[in-house]
């Protein structure tokens, strides 16, 4: 009888203390969470979560964590050299945030309660970390929608406000020109300046164009099109502007009709050939060429030269905003890597491709873009 008492007293005494642990631990895990609300940044957060775990477990705890950087951070306990330690991670939604570190002394001793309570804790701390990237993400996308929306409104202001004089430079110098004997004096200096505003507004409608196709109001006019006239239109725009470069064309025999906007297309192969110009002499060969490939049910454009080409480690980066390459022709013209970003944000609009290579048969570069020949119509929803 005696026996069966202690043995009583002795069950009693220890679901007492697990449930004293318990309330300590619950109240705890209830601190931790209060101030896991109110913490200021991802450190903050990592010291709170090992102050209460430590609390917990009554032994020092540390904290290892990847900074927005990706830069590893910690918070170190007062760890004895050669410890041994179980980790913890913290899971985030997406990624392993960091790891709780207990030394393996503690780790072992842990009651079942504790270790419980434990993996409550670190999924506190996992969703407070969670929620303050989510924060920090937003800021920073928030910032950048800002800087976005203030860059193509300066951009486009600015290109505005040049689009008129410049059309009245061009248009005057070219009347000067041809009211001008070549060979005047004055006539070298006329073409210069009638050349050079030329540029600046190819410049400036480029600029227009992203701006459009940022804010999305590029709307695509699709229609079908003779893609020889489409061609020569672009041909007759650069050789007006560049007189002493020949460009040779291939185009089918049978009339190809494609659904495209004239306009949007036009300046992709301006685009294209301008900047085939600036990176060739005038030996060099151009030369655009239009095919049918009835496997794909697609039109082919390219745009060849016969320039020096471009660097392999550059090709990948060509079609990034603002990209310019490095390897230039020391008469090309400078430009600031708008054109061939907005061919390729022209192209994709039309569910079409376009890539660059340099020419396995020779010197120069080929840029080849798709279009589609059949308009998918969506289904009714």
């Amino acid at each position: 009888m005696f026996k069966r008492m202690k043995s009583i007293t002795a069950y009693a005494k220890q679901k007492a203390a697990e449930a004293r642990e318990k309330e300590a631990g619950t109240k705890i895990l209830y601190t931790l969470t209060n101030h896991l609300t109110d913490a200021a940044d991802i450190r903050d957060i990592a010291g709170i979560a090992t102050n209460a775990i430590g609390k917990m477990l009554n032994s020092n705890v540390g904290c290892l964590w990847l900074d927005a950087n990706g830069k590893q951070e910690q918070i170190a306990a007062n760890f004895a050299d050669g410890m041994e330690f179980y980790d913890w991670p913290i899971n985030g939604r997406e990624t392993t945030l960091g790891i709780i570190r207990v030394p393996q002394k503690a780790a072992k001793t842990m009651s079942e309660s504790q270790t419980r309570m434990l993996h409550a804790m670190i999924e506190s701390t996992a969703l407070a970390m969670d929620r303050f990237r989510a924060i920090e993400q937003r800021i920073k996308f928030n910032e950048e929608i800002a800087q976005e929306r203030f860059r193509g409104n300066l951009l486009r202001s600015i290109s505005h406000d040049l689009r008129t004089p410049l059309s009245g430079i061009i248009g005057t110098s070219e009347m000067l020109l041809n009211m001008t004997a070549e060979d005047d004096p004055r006539y070298l200096l006329m073409a210069g300046i009638h050349k050079d505003a030329n540029w600046l507004h190819s410049l400036v409608e480029n600029i227009l164009s992203l701006t459009r196709l940022q804010d999305g109001k590029l709307v695509l006019n699709k229609q079908e099109e003779a893609a020889e006239e489409v061609v020569g239109a672009a041909i007759r725009h650069i050789s007006r502007h560049y007189p002493e470069h020949e460009i040779a064309v291939s185009v089918p025999e049978e009339l190809l009709l494609v659904p495209m906007d004239a306009k949007l297309i036009r300046q992709v192969l301006i685009n294209l050939l301008d900047n085939a110009i600036k990176h060739t002499t005038l030996e060099d060969e151009i030369r655009v060429a239009v095919t049918e490939d009835t496997e794909k049910n697609c039109a082919v454009f390219s745009v060849r030269d016969g320039g020096e080409g471009i660097a392999a480690s550059e090709l990948p980066n060509i079609f990034q905003m603002f990209y310019t390459s490095r390897v230039k022709h020391s008469d090309a013209q400078p430009g600031i890597g708008l054109g061939l970003p907005i061919c390729d944000a022209v192209v994709k609009a039309h569910g079409g491709s376009i890539e660059a290579h340099n020419r396995s048969n020779g010197p120069g570069v080929e840029f080849i873009f798709t279009l589609p020949l059949e308009v998918k119509e969506h289904a009714a929803i």
